[in-house]
């Protein structure tokens, strides 16, 4: 799952204030609070989360090399934007992994791994009756907990990165589904790997992901304050810098 620190390690220097910085920059892209084609400006981004515009910069390169982010010249970061002939590629290869991993985990679940999931599931099912966008962050994570369980370290790295790449696919070309039938989608494979029915699970999961490659398109939604948006996750990563000062909007000079 996440592989990074907890937010209680903060003050333990440079490089985990960095991690901090990814964590909850890549949290608000899976979450789609940052949309694809959103600006992302170092200044403005190292004011809300306390840190240097350095830190910054290493957090977006590491975005970048998931492909959660892309640096255009002469205009600074932002959220990356799939064509819609990459986001086609993108859900054909995840499909493939992903069978893959399923075909694994068949059969070979114990019962700490079968607990793990069906805890993930639990926390899905809160997430959805609270409503908000934790639950599509949740419903991604739940393929990455499979992938984790593997194994594979390989299968693992590329599924995390194809499965991140997918939640911005969906930002743009998809439309909200119901958390609901996926959370039901996710028990219904939990069970198959643990009775073991290979074809079953196979039959799941790309059935799955093939509705999810599915859905339609949607209008775009607003551009907001990088500020506004990226509040709430600096607080949840210990990152809540000190109240800025209000922004001022300046006044255009009128030719006399």
């Amino acid at each position: 799952m996440d592989p990074d620190i907890a937010p209680d390690t903060v003050s333990a220097g440079p490089g985990h204030r960095s991690s901090l910085v990814y964590r909850a920059l890549r949290r608000a892209i899976i979450e789609q609070a940052l949309a694809p084609g959103a600006k992302l400006p170092e200044d403005a981004i190292g004011e809300q989360f306390g840190v240097s515009r350095t830190l910054v910069r290493e957090a977006l390169a590491r975005l970048a090399s998931e492909g959660l982010v892309e640096h255009r010249p002469n205009r600074g970061a932002a959220v990356a934007y799939p064509s819609l002939e990459e986001a086609r590629d993108v859900f054909s290869v995840r499909r493939a992994m992903e069978m893959l991993a399923v075909e694994e985990l068949c059969g070979r679940l114990n019962p700490d791994a079968i607990a793990r999931l069906e805890a993930h599931v639990a926390s899905e099912e809160e997430a959805h009756r609270r409503g908000g966008l934790e639950s599509i962050r949740l419903a991604g994570e739940f393929h990455l907990l499979l992938a984790e369980l593997t194994g594979n370290a390989v299968l693992n790295r590329y599924i995390n990165e194809l499965a991140s790449r997918c939640s911005l696919i969906l930002a743009i070309y998809g439309r909200p589904h119901s958390s609901e039938c996926a959370v039901s989608e996710h028990r219904d494979l939990i069970s198959a790997l643990a009775a073991g029915d290979a074809q079953r699970c196979r039959r799941l999961m790309d059935d799955h992901l093939g509705a999810v490659m599915e859905r339609a398109l949607i209008s775009p939604r607003p551009e907001r304050d990088i500020r506004d948006v990226l509040a709430r996750y600096a607080d949840a990563e210990g990152l809540l810098a000190a109240a800025p000062a209000p922004r001022t909007t300046r006044k255009r000079r009128t030719a006399s």
